[in-house]
């Protein structure tokens, strides 16, 4: 009888810690740049926060970390990483990052690699990844704008992580959508911003 009930309590606690692990809200970290870091704007209206308050109406449980910030760069982001993980263990990493590689003419090669330490390192703690890809403009030649749009698709292949091939679809044509930089979107434009991640994003947070 004894060893019963001693069977029967260890079974009652993994059930309870089963079923507390499972309505525990998922930790989302996101790793960006100022497209991600509200530059410019008031504070909520970027898209990570109109992301918060999507999963909130939509009954989604979730802690959502916005690492972002303005100018950073893959090398950046690869330096952060693994404070952030350790500080804030995410079951989600997002990282928006590589516009700013781009822009300064970086290397496509030196951009890759350290994306492709960031997720190794995501992945190494049990998260799950998701990209945001970006575009250069056509002034930097086709060769190098190719090289650098197609390099998300590639790490995404690689280690089967979701893509958002290019976060500023139906923005980045609209010159009426950017601030007076002409290079950071207004907040006019972040809905638009997060219509684009949500569809990939919504399946990755409910799986």
């Amino acid at each position: 009888m004894l060893s019963f009930l001693n069977k029967f309590t260890v079974a009652a606690a993994l059930v309870a810690a089963s079923a507390s692990a499972y309505s525990a809200p998922k930790t989302v970290l996101v790793v960006g740049d100022s497209l991600s870091a509200e530059y410019g704007l008031t504070r909520g209206a970027g898209w990570v926060a109109l992301l918060e308050q999507k999963l909130k109406s939509e009954k989604i449980d979730a802690n959502i970390v916005n690492a972002s910030i303005s100018g950073e760069t893959t090398s950046g982001g690869r330096a952060r990483l693994p404070a952030l993980l350790n500080a804030h263990k995410p079951q989600i990493v997002v990282i928006e990052l590589g516009a700013n590689d781009g822009l300064r003419g970086l290397p496509v090669d030196a951009a890759s690699t350290n994306l492709r330490e960031m997720i190794t390192m995501a992945q190494k703690h049990r998260a799950k990844v998701m990209l945001i890809g970006m575009r250069m403009p056509p002034n930097y030649g086709r060769a190098y704008t190719e090289r650098f749009f197609g390099m998300f698709s590639t790490l995404s292949k690689e280690y089967k992580a979701p893509l958002v091939p290019f976060m500023l679809e139906g923005v980045a044509d609209k010159p009426a959508l950017f601030q007076a930089d002409r290079l950071h979107p207004s907040a006019q434009a972040h809905p638009i911003i997060l219509n684009n991640i949500w569809p990939t994003f919504s399946t990755l947070i409910t799986k």
